[in-house]
């Protein structure tokens, strides 16, 4: 294929690419298939790897995450970055509505119309958009000055690195956040490595932004709503539900929920509802802002210090609360986490009951000093379980003492284990009740192979009948059986194996998922998926193999390795297959190529490709592209200002290539083929 070709075809597959990831992350309908999806983006990588000169920064292979930045640079606003000011009841609003008639000079009579939308809870980024493409992002900072974020910003899915209308300049600002589902998942992945986990999705998504490595960034899923324009040239909206419109048809994510108000009573309605409804919401709000609508107004008024007087925040009623610790439980998950839990007399915060809060570990209580009788202050963001933010010491009982976690499995009796370097205590034992019925639970759960029916009271009822000792019990488990125990007739009995059954073809990612290896969440399974293709190559897989998968890292490929070299898990896998359970092939896996058991690692910086293109065109021949050098490792490609991994390549003698080098043996391979 000629230059020209090529560059027609990859401006014809970036736009595509864009559109799917629009109506996939923004719209959540997609069109095609994930396999169709991967298809598309191995040929643009294809494109990009033999034409490096045809690599956009708006290109959609650019959102991996770069190697690690030394520190982020300052960057100074166009224009200032205010904040708003705050109101706190109805009254608060009222009076925020007769300021902004008297400043317009305007009768109360006379209508003002208003744009509420939610105050989401995360971190505000300015977007700098030139000639349609994002070339700067940047966080508040000051107000005046931010800091520089991009290479963390591109990796976010729901924000365009191009815009259909190429302005001259456009500056967009809105709030980066994380979904609850996505908190919980890192806190997870967090707690099962010994990390101290993060107190709410705020403080996440502004820790996954403010990351030095951007391919850290890249592997939390964050989204970002835009709501407002800084400076612009070549675009002056009319208002501001124009602008939030506008925002929309040039594909960013904006919040569906806003509504134009004719009047303050409008706008206390709404406060009200969401100050009722948002604990329904996928992620956290704070409140609600509340904007004059008319842009030729807002400047009317213009801003006095640093708030705006054109625009107010509503601010909910906190989610903390006080209450007493009554005693402190132990509770075991499937990996053996034991971990400690607080049960507190019953407090209402933010319009929900709250009686027990998660302690974390021996060291987290240690370092807040927790014990039982304490008044404590307790938080509560959205439906995360709620966690002790301080002891209030003054009102600790005179006879209290230090808590101590069990030296056994409060369940089993086992002694219990701290691993080396990790701060959860754990309980070895495989066959331990209480992990067999969390293992069972996470097998069925919706994210796994989402059998409905199986919840945990009936998953109580099959592990203490000794009916269901691992998930593939429960595919020799009949109606007969069901149907005698507890609240279960003859006809949910039925349902119950029905739906059972119609799990045995799950996709290969959410079989992964539902086996609950350690550090495996939906993410890395489905890069798994994606690489190895099916069940039996993964299980045979090496440690090194795995550890070669672009975004797995060592103890994950550690933890993915020992789980299946271990005799229960072999165990598991023959019990599933003699159930005839067969998960779908992934399409887009590892292809066969000349590269076959070949491993490769970049280091340096290259100069024709990235080191994302070149991994890429390793893998699209069959290799693996680790991130590690290590005895598994046929070849170290080195660019300029290698360091550690080109000493321990030749420290273990190690073949080390030029990027020519190895541009030239692709090259040969290719043509041989």
């Amino acid at each position: 294929m000629d230059l020209g070709t090529a560059e027609a075809r990859a401006a014809v597959l970036r736009e595509e690419i864009t559109q799917h990831n629009y109506r996939y992350y923004i719209l959540d309908d997609p069109r095609i298939s994930d396999a169709d999806y991967d298809a598309l983006m191995r040929e643009l990588m294809g494109l990009e790897g033999e034409f490096p000169q045809l690599i956009t920064a708006d290109s959609p292979t650019q959102r991996v995450g770069a190697p690690p930045l030394s520190e982020f640079k300052p960057y100074r606003h166009r224009t200032l970055m205010l904040s708003l000011s705050n109101a706190f009841s109805p009254e608060d609003l009222r009076a925020f509505d007769a300021r902004v008639h008297r400043l317009l000079n305007l009768s109360m009579d006379e209508p003002v119309e208003f744009v509420c939308e939610l105050k989401i809870d995360g971190l505000a980024l300015s977007l700098v958009y030139e000639r349609g493409r994002l070339v700067t992002a940047a966080t508040r900072g000051s107000g005046d000055v931010g800091e520089d974020v991009t290479t963390n910003v591109r990796t976010i899915r729901t924000i365009p690195l191009s815009l259909p209308a190429e302005l001259p300049l456009v500056e967009i600002r809105g709030e980066a956040f994380l979904t609850h589902a996505e908190f919980r998942r890192i806190n997870m992945e967090r707690e099962e490595t010994g990390q101290p986990t993060f107190a709410n999705p705020r403080n996440a998504a502004a820790g996954s932004i403010r990351q030095l490595d951007s391919r850290i960034t890249a592997g939390r899923q964050l989204d970002f709503f835009a709501y407002a324009l800084g400076h612009s040239d070549g675009f002056k909206p009319e208002s501001q539900s124009h602008l939030l419109e506008t925002l929309q048809q040039w594909r960013f994510h904006t919040n569906p929920n806003w509504q134009r108000c004719a009047n303050m009573d409008e706008v206390i309605a709404f406060l009200e509802h969401w100050n009722r409804g948002r604990e329904a919401l996928p992620y956290d709000i704070d409140g609600v802002v509340v904007k004059v609508n008319r842009c030729d107004l807002q400047q009317e008024l213009g801003a006095v210090s640093r708030h705006p007087r054109w625009a107010s925040a509503f601010k909910f009623a906190p989610t903390q609360g006080r209450t007493r610790i009554l005693d402190i439980i132990t509770n075991v998950g499937r990996t053996g986490a034991i971990t400690p839990v607080a049960i507190m007399e019953p407090v209402e915060i933010a319009g929900v009951q709250v009686s027990h809060a998660t302690l974390h570990n021996q060291d987290e209580i240690n370092r807040k000093d927790v014990r039982v009788g304490d008044t404590v202050v307790i938080q509560r963001a959205g439906d995360v379980i709620p966690e002790v933010v301080e002891v209030v010491t003054a009102e600790r009982p005179s006879h209290s003492v230090p808590y101590v976690m069990p030296t056994n499995c409060p369940v089993c009796g086992t002694a219990a284990e701290r691993p080396e370097g990790e701060a959860v205590l754990r309980c070895p034992n495989e066959l331990c009740p209480a992990r067999v019925k969390e293992r069972v639970r996470h097998f069925c759960s919706r994210a796994a192979l989402d059998i409905e029916g199986v919840g945990p009271a009936l998953i109580e009822q099959l592990v203490e009948r000794d009916w269901v000792k691992d998930p593939a019990d429960l595919y020799g488990l009949t109606a007969e059986q069901l149907a005698e125990l507890d609240r279960m007739g003859d006809k949910s009995a039925s349902n119950i194996v029905q739906s059972i059954q119609n799990s045995k073809h799950p996709s290969l990612s959410r079989l992964i998922f539902g086996l609950g290896i350690r550090h495996v969440g939906e993410h890395v399974a489905t890069l798994l998926s994606r690489h190895f293709g099916n069940l039996e190559r993964l299980a045979h897989a090496s440690e090194d193999e795995i550890g070669a998968v672009a975004g797995v890292g060592g103890v994950i490929a550690e933890s993915v390795a020992t789980f299946f070299d271990m005799p229960e898990t072999q165990e598991l896998l023959e019990k599933l297959r003699l159930a005839a359970l067969q998960p779908e092939e992934n399409a887009g896996a590892q292809a066969e190529g000349p590269l076959k058991g070949k491993s490769f690692v970049f280091t340096g910086t290259l100069t024709r490709l990235t080191r994302e293109h070149a991994e890429e065109m390793v893998r699209s021949m069959g290799g693996n592209a680790s991130s590690s050098v290590g005895k598994a490792t046929s070849y170290v490609v080195a660019g300029e200002r290698a360091g550690s991994k080109l000493e321990r390549a030749k420290a273990l003698k190690i073949p080390v290539l030029t990027e020519d080098e190895f541009l030239d043996m692709v090259e040969s391979l290719s043509s041989a083929q």
